[in-house]
């Protein structure tokens, strides 16, 4: 059984404010690449393009690969005899309410970059299919929308499926921190604790230091676009830096005067503009034509399903390889790098969920969603595009991918306002995004604290933004594109062992769980109905037919079977069942018959290099806790 101990204290006899082994070499990473890509903006785009045309020559078969593989893990992991599992202890009862449960996964996964693609991905797909796809302008446009629900959909939540599971099961059934490393705890053991955990969460935190500032510098980029099209500034680099500055100070004002409760609001305020937008565009676009695309898309996107998801354009040579690394590779990078930070959310507001429960409900929802999201922004675009070709692609034939939206919006009644609510809505979703990002990556630089201290959030929001900044300079959109598939390398091979930790620990369980039923099972046995098992050795091979032992029952010539309380009858005093037995038969528990996992598994070999003493993760540093 493990115990709690407190935090490693300093000589000054305070808590440990940091893990001094994830902090320092995550910091050090991201600022020496910060640092490179500020001095050198010119050497670093020509290094950015280099690494990313390596990666992708190299990985892309892996990077499809293994996403394939993901989903595949979590549909059957949820779909298992592990789907009886319960992310808590076996009387936890779910913390939030069904609906209420949905909608905080939405807003997970409701963010900048469908508000960034929404208009942009179906758009370009239509006007430069991928490599290999032909068609007339109405196929073109379904298979747009279908290659736009296969980066979007099930297999981004699977992604997140992956880390969010093993983090739920390791904080709300096991009690651990919240941090990556304890997800491999049924693996590594002890050894989590030491420089191979440090690693995994040092990989971790960068990578979501990394997705982070993808994301910021998406939405700066967009932001700029949009008050370029309300004619307020020109898209230049000062006034993107200048954005970014104006929205970090606003994050960093909240981070250090605590304020939590602007931030919910805020992220709620934003999920009802974005369903304000799809509800608009419904009612004053083409709603017959949206409704039916949004119907008969999904048809086609689960039709397509298996071939889209294993595509790797291999014989689309030097393009192919160029649009993959474009869309599929950059996608399949950003979803693992945004993985540690989704997955804690996820896993957070998890606890009392069935592990069927969860993976159920963290692929279908979000994506059933999210395609609606998709086919009304984009099936707009592509009705628009359809039936005016070139209205919204630049003289090229190309889709300026900053500002499609903003061009598709010209198109409805009211784009005026709509183009101010749609800047709105960017800039919450940079400041939400931001505070929660660098609540999440101070967690993991804590080591799994639920309240980090504020000058630790704080150094994350500003880090963040440097990095967003400097991938800006870089080379704009395809240095946040490298930098996403960069970083989701390493953060890989952490899930594909959080895979296998989570079946081993998952294993343990369930045969935890099997031997408390057998044993209740053969006490009940031997107990309750064993003496007419007994009975037939005791009467040998041979003996009278069945049917005369009942006729002699009939003419009394035995005695009366025993009550619900007692042993069938045999020769001798009437025998009772065990407290034990009947205690069984009156009350078999759904789940493992413990509210301590630990103290079940902890017979089980594969258990003995478990840690025994886990970190508090309740100590308070000053911060705010995520409740």
């Amino acid at each position: 059984m493990t115990t709690q101990r407190p935090a490693r204290a300093t000589s000054s006899g305070h808590p440990s404010t940091i893990k001094r082994w994830v902090f320092w070499p995550a910091a050090a990473v991201t600022l020496a690449f910060s640092g490179f890509a500020l001095v050198t903006p010119h050497l670093a785009e020509e290094f950015f393009g280099a690494v990313q045309s390596t990666i992708v020559n190299a990985f892309n078969w892996y990077y499809v690969l293994i996403a394939a593989f993901f989903v595949v893990f979590a549909l059957v992991i949820g779909l298992s005899r592990f789907g009886d599992i319960r992310l808590g202890a076996d009387d936890d009862e779910p913390e939030f309410s069904l609906g209420a449960w949905f909608s905080l996964l939405f807003a997970a996964g409701m963010g900048i970059g469908l508000v960034f693609y929404g208009v942009s991905e179906p758009l370009s797909h239509f006007v430069q299919p991928r490599p290999g796809v032909s068609g007339t302008p109405e196929q073109l446009a379904q298979s747009a929308l279908s290659q736009t629900y296969l980066h979007w959909g099930v297999h981004a939540w699977s992604i997140y499926v992956v880390v969010g599971l093993g983090l739920a099961y390791a904080i709300h059934r096991r009690k651990r921190p919240i941090s990556i490393r304890w997800s491999l705890e049924p693996l590594l053991g002890k050894r989590v604790e030491g420089a191979w955990g440090n690693a995994i969460d040092v990989v971790a935190l960068v990578g979501t230091l990394f997705g982070v500032a993808t994301s910021l510098g998406l939405g700066v980029l967009q932001i700029s676009a949009g008050l370029d099209a309300a004619g307020l500034f020109e898209p230049t680099v000062p006034v993107q830096i200048g954005i970014i500055a104006v929205i970090t100070a606003l994050v960093l004002a909240s981070v250090l005067s605590g304020v939590t409760k602007g931030m919910k609001w805020l992220s709620s305020f934003n999920l009802i503009l974005a369903g304000v937008l799809v509800v608009y565009l419904l009612v004053f676009g083409q709603t017959e034509f949206l409704l039916r695309e949004w119907v008969q898309s999904i048809g086609n996107y689960i039709q397509n399903f298996v071939g889209l998801s294993f595509n790797v354009s291999a014989f689309q040579g030097s393009a192919g390889g160029a649009w993959q690394a474009a869309w599929t590779s950059f996608y399949w990078g950003w979803w693992i790098s945004w993985a540690p930070f989704v997955g804690i959310f996820i896993a957070r507001i998890s606890r009392g969920r069935t592990v069927r429960q969860f993976v159920v409900g963290v692929i279908v929802v979000p994506t059933l969603i999210t395609i609606l999201w998709f086919s009304v922004l984009g099936g707009s675009a592509l009705f628009i595009e359809l039936t005016t070709p070139g209205a919204l692609t630049q003289p090229d034939g190309t889709v300026n991918l900053n500002a499609a939206l903003f061009e598709m919006l010209e198109y409805i009644p009211g784009a005026p306002v709509l183009t101010i609510g749609v800047i709105v809505l960017i800039a919450v979703f940079f400041v939400t995004s931001s505070d929660s990002g660098a609540l999440v990556m101070a967690m993991l630089a804590t080591g799994g604290q639920i309240s980090p201290r504020r000058w630790v959030r704080a150094f994350f929001a500003l880090t963040s933004a440097v990095l967003a900044v400097a991938l800006l300079l870089s080379g704009g959109l395809q240095a946040l594109q490298t930098a996403a598939i960069i970083i989701a390398l390493p953060f890989s091979v952490v899930m594909l062992l959080i895979c296998w930790s989570t079946v081993v620990a998952f294993s343990r369980e369930r045969r935890a769980y099997d031997r408390a039923a057998r044993a209740q099972f053969v006490d009940h046995i031997g107990e309750y109905y064993g003496l007419e098992v007994e009975e037939p050795s005791a009467r040998g091979a041979l003996h009278e037919p069945s049917w005369i032992r009942r006729l002699a029952r009939r003419a009394s010539r035995h005695p009366d079977p025993p009550g619900p309380d007692m042993g069938y009858a045999t020769d001798g005093p009437p025998r009772h069942p065990s407290l034990r037995a009947l205690e069984a038969e009156n009350a078999e528990p759904p789940g493992v018959p413990t509210s301590d996992v630990d103290r079940v598994v902890d017979h089980d070999p594969r258990a003995l290099d478990d840690v025994d003493e886990v970190p508090d993760r309740e100590i308070d540093h000053g911060g705010d806790p995520l409740r």
